[in-house]
């Protein structure tokens, strides 16, 4: 089942759903509309490890945006911090970004219950697009969760900024040798 707009805003004010800082115009029939927060970060390497850390660059957007280009993936990152202990999260581009060519969200778009952040973006743009801080970008829908719930405690909990992938940290120590 998905919460409807008045449910999202009854369950932020009765603290069954967090979003920092909510905006009741940012709520739509059946989600919430979330925000490009300031800072991008792509990988520096031409090639990308899975088994190690690899190295990043930050970049700040300031009020004129940032170009983003075809051919280069870029974590951006929620300006809204959004979490639940009873709602399962699901985060899309939102559809009129999508018509400027940008893929928003590409791989991951489910959340688990209990995280509480703001969220990482996978931005890949299809030709030279201009994005700014505090754009809506996305949306997030809901869904009430049936069974026991066990809480999320991982790896990226309380994440501020976009995060580089941490995959390695699932690698058995004896395969990332």
């Amino acid at each position: 089942m998905i919460l409807t707009g008045p449910e999202i805003t009854a369950s932020v004010r009765d603290g069954r759903l967090r979003v920092t800082p909510f905006e009741p115009a940012q709520v739509n029939p059946n989600s919430y509309n979330v925000r490009l927060g300031p800072t991008l970060m792509t990988y520096v390497d031409p090639v990308i490890d899975a088994h190690r850390p690899n190295p990043t660059s930050t970049i700040e957007m300031g009020p004129k945006g940032y170009v983003l280009q075809p051919n280069e993936l870029y974590l951006g990152h929620t300006l809204e911090e959004v979490g639940s202990d009873v709602f399962v999260p699901l985060l899309f581009g939102r559809s009129s970004v999508g018509r400027l060519g940008l893929f928003v969200e590409i791989t991951a778009p489910i959340g688990d219950i209990g995280f509480h952040g703001q969220w990482t973006l996978m931005l890949a743009p299809t030709r030279p697009l201009r994005v700014y801080a505090g754009m809506k970008i996305g949306q997030i829908m809901f869904f009430v969760a049936a069974g026991p719930l066990e809480l999320y405690a991982g790896k990226y909990q309380a994440a501020q900024g976009p995060q580089a992938s941490r995959y390695w940290h699932d690698i058995p120590h004896s395969a990332a040798s």
